[in-house]
């Protein structure tokens, strides 16, 4: 039986770490989003997102960041696991944690993402909607998904 990871809560001296990893996981799934706008969200990511949510993290037994998610107003806004570390049950344990400790039950997702909408619907969540564009006004369209009960 897989041991349980410990989730701890990064502080701002952790964010540069955030980024890195958030950059690579991105990279490794978000294939259809350009190099510049990768760029321009990571910029977001360090000066507003990241200090716009309450942030939960993994760690391996060397205390680096191996996944992390940000959640507010009971919205999972952000999930991403260091692509080395995938398949390990991070994000499943993040998701849990957010959903049982920060009463996080909605999230959306890209729908050109299909590895994440396959993850949240093993998950239990279930699309409750659909925009044509991405927060920032650019077309990608995202699903909104909440938990089934």
């Amino acid at each position: 039986m897989r041991q349980l990871t410990v989730i701890h809560t990064p502080k701002p001296g952790d964010y540069p770490e955030l980024a890195r990893l958030w950059e690579a996981s991105v990279r490794a799934t978000h294939d259809f989003l350009p190099d510049s706008y990768i760029e321009l969200l990571k910029n977001m990511l360090l000066t507003h997102y990241l200090d716009a949510v309450m942030l939960i993290c993994t760690r391996d037994s060397r205390q680096r960041i191996t996944g992390f998610a940000g959640v507010a107003a009971g919205k999972i806004e952000m999930l991403f696991i260091d692509p080395k570390e995938r398949g390990k049950g991070l994000g499943k344990q993040l998701l849990s944690y957010a959903i049982e400790h920060l009463n996080a039950d909605e999230l959306d997702v890209n729908e050109q993402n299909p590895q994440a909408i396959g993850f949240y619907f093993k998950q239990g969540f279930e699309v409750i909607g659909r925009s044509e564009k991405d927060g920032m006004g650019q077309p990608y369209p995202l699903l909104h998904l909440r938990l089934k009960r």
